[in-house]
């Protein structure tokens, strides 16, 4: 079984599914990194050079790899909802938990994010809140649809979040080839 994390951009998919993967005892992966990694170059290029249609093939191609593979976190674009191939695929292959956080959270995580601008290009063109709104309103029925599990991210740790997904999910880590609760 894999665990996915699904969310709009900075809902704390990557930072909570390190950790995550961390105290399972599990591989840690993340579609975007995947994405650019097997490109050889930036979202914000392959965007710009081949649109947004092969971006997201690329996209369901990394994670039609990750879940070829078992006991994984892994931390997906928060696109990756837009493809009904890719939640039957999530499904298939694990669990899926939807991280939410209100728009402006989303903004300020956004603005103190370093990696925003060199690999999250803009999705509508507008201003980053109104961006977020716009964007969220057309995606939160997927989320929804897809998801198994639902955090708001937005006053809780990644130490809290995790115990929530462990306990929710009743998840076990493993030490040693034997299975214990998480921590």
């Amino acid at each position: 079984m894999n665990l996915f994390l699904i969310g709009y951009r900075c809902t704390g998919k990557t930072s909570v599914g390190e950790v995550l993967a961390r105290q399972l005892g599990w591989r840690f992966l993340d579609t975007d990194r995947m994405v650019v990694e097997s490109a050889s170059i930036s979202i914000v290029r392959m965007v710009a050079d081949h649109g947004w249609p092969f971006f997201r093939e690329q996209e369901r191609q990394a994670l039609a790899s990750a879940c070829a593979g078992d006991r994984q976190v892994a931390a997906t674009g928060g696109g990756i909802v837009l493809d009904e191939r890719n939640v039957a695929k999530m499904k298939q292959s694990g669990k899926i938990v939807w991280l939410t956080a209100n728009p402006k959270t989303i903004e300020a995580r956004m603005r103190g994010d370093d990696a925003t601008e060199g690999n999250r290009p803009s999705l509508t063109g507008q201003g980053r809140l109104e961006e977020i709104t716009s964007v969220l309103s057309e995606r939160i029925p997927l989320y929804e649809k897809a998801a198994e599990l639902v955090i708001d991210t937005d006053q809780r740790t990644i130490a809290a979040i995790c115990k929530r997904i462990i306990a929710a999910m009743g998840l076990q880590k493993e030490v040693g080839g034997h299975s214990t609760a998480a921590r």
